[in-house]
């Protein structure tokens, strides 16, 4: 008689109170579920890959020749290096404003905390293309920027419109809105510290300033990194906004090639998406990364990554 799944199957009877010291142990073996809805489930999304692979290379639509012609042609690689600039400028200043408007909100003071509380709300609610587009603008309402006295004279006198070039317009652009996101990240890894590293560092009479520095922030470091690293990804794919500001980024440098090559649209298209795969896949690595250097004496264990299970399998 077969037994239903997930029983027990004895291959031995157990040893009772009269048997004899030389009868063996009990062995038994535990027959696993049968899960048929997963192979289903499985086989559909196999299918469902495989149809989209399929309709991916054998499309004429994508034109995949055109795709190798442009996927490495020099405009693209310049508007890429843009995209790169761009990115890294936007994230090391837009770490170091969400630094200050953490500060901020933390801070004893209610104006210092009211001016951090209405630029983060202010910046999370407008979308970044207004933003950019209003920057791109801005001489039309301040044609000179000056240094001076408050409400008094001015000492240093600047044309905006030379200075607000399309590389600064995009890089301040960005930078205003991601510091209001890592603001929040900011804010979240240092509340993250137990209070009582806070009452020990003031039991030793630290200044506030050092124990930020020493003792609170390189903790908060394990909460801010691997979500501001998160962040990044984000901030690599708004960066195909800045062409809307005039700056022939990747995504503007395949949209200015597809003007030119209307029959081209598809590859450069797929040029585009292609090279976002590649930068968001970096940042992502970095991310895996970072998280376990982080994660180092932390209760919860991360999954192996491929080389340990390598390298765990060869010393079995």
């Amino acid at each position: 008689m077969s037994e239903p799944p997930g029983a027990a199957v004895s291959l031995a009877e157990a040893p009772t109170a009269t048997d004899t010291p030389s009868e063996p142990v009990v062995v038994q073996r535990v027959r696993p579920l049968r899960r048929p809805g997963r192979w289903i489930v499985t086989a559909v999304v196999l299918v469902l890959v495989a149809q989209i692979l399929h309709g991916l290379v054998t499309n004429p639509f994508y034109q995949w020749d055109r795709f190798r012609y442009w996927f490495l042609r020099p405009t693209v690689l310049d508007g890429l290096l843009v995209t790169l600039e761009v990115a890294a400028f936007s994230a090391v200043l837009g770490l170091l404003g969400g630094i200050l408007l953490a500060l901020g909100r933390l801070s004893g003071s209610p104006v210092l905390r009211a001016v951090s509380w209405t630029y983060t709300w202010l910046f999370r609610s407008v979308p970044l293309i207004v933003v950019l587009i209003f920057l791109y603008n801005f001489s039309a309402l301040y044609k000179t920027l000056s240094l001076g006295v408050p409400f008094g004279p001015a000492f240093v006198t600047f044309d905006e419109s030379k200075l607000a070039t399309d590389m600064t317009i995009a890089v301040i652009g960005l930078s205003l809105n991601e510091a209001a996101y890592a603001a929040e990240v900011v804010r979240g890894g240092i509340l993250s510290v137990d209070q009582g590293q806070h009452e020990a560092a003031a039991a030793l009479g630290l200044p506030r300033g050092r124990q930020f520095r020493r003792i609170v922030f390189p903790q908060a470091l394990r909460s801010i990194t691997p979500n501001y690293v998160n962040q990044l990804i984000g901030l690599v794919k708004s960066t195909s906004l800045v062409f809307y500001v005039s700056l022939l980024d990747l995504f503007g440098a395949v949209q200015s090639m597809g003007n030119t090559y209307p029959g081209d649209v598809v590859p450069l298209l797929m040029v585009a998406t292609v090279w976002y795969l590649i930068l968001t896949s970096a940042v992502s690595v970095v991310q895996f990364y970072v998280e376990r250097y982080y994660a180092r004496g932390a209760t919860r264990t991360l999954p192996p990554t491929p080389w340990q299970r390598a390298r765990n399998a060869k010393f079995r």
